[in-house]
């Protein structure tokens, strides 16, 4: 199943699988079989017995929904604040060119919220948030030709 583009499931359809759970719990009290319920309530039987340990354990409290399975790390309002820094640029933060990358971002995330984040994970909430990677349209003004000939013709043989 494709989520949204924030990933996971929305509050309705958490709600609609946990009353399918809850369905469940009140068969499982009946004592009706594992593929019965699978079939009805169009799951798989691993799903059910997964309910079914749950419910053993926790009771219809065990079939309760825990909530979104990753909820992201920076609020909204610290989002909204790392754009305003990301939009200063990697130089005012001490990087000698103006590119950001997820390690950077990373970096930054973490001097200025004290939070560690994966790469990963600030993939995601870049991602979450419309960002995109983006790669250069054309070659840059600076680039030195003759440079670029000599590193492949004396330093790339010794590389490979």
């Amino acid at each position: 199943m494709r989520y949204a583009q924030g990933g996971g499931l929305t509050a309705d359809r958490r709600r609609f699988r946990e009353r399918i759970r809850y369905e469940a719990g009140e068969r499982f009290a009946r004592g009706e079989r594992t593929a019965v319920i699978a079939k009805d309530l169009r799951v798989s039987e691993r799903s059910v017995e997964r309910w079914r340990r749950a419910w053993r354990e926790g009771g219809m409290d065990g079939l309760a929904s825990t909530g979104p399975a990753k909820l992201p790390k920076l609020s909204d309002e610290q989002f909204a604040e790392l754009e305003g820094e990301l939009a200063l640029g990697p130089a005012v933060h001490g990087w000698e060119d103006q590119r950001w990358t997820v390690a950077r971002i990373r970096e930054l995330i973490a001097r200025k919220f004290r939070l560690d984040v994966s790469s990963a994970g600030v993939w995601r909430l870049m991602h979450r948030h419309g960002w995109s990677w983006q790669s250069p349209a054309r070659r840059a003004l600076e680039r030195d030709e003759g440079a670029v000939g000599l590193w492949k013709k004396d330093v790339w043989p010794q590389v490979e």
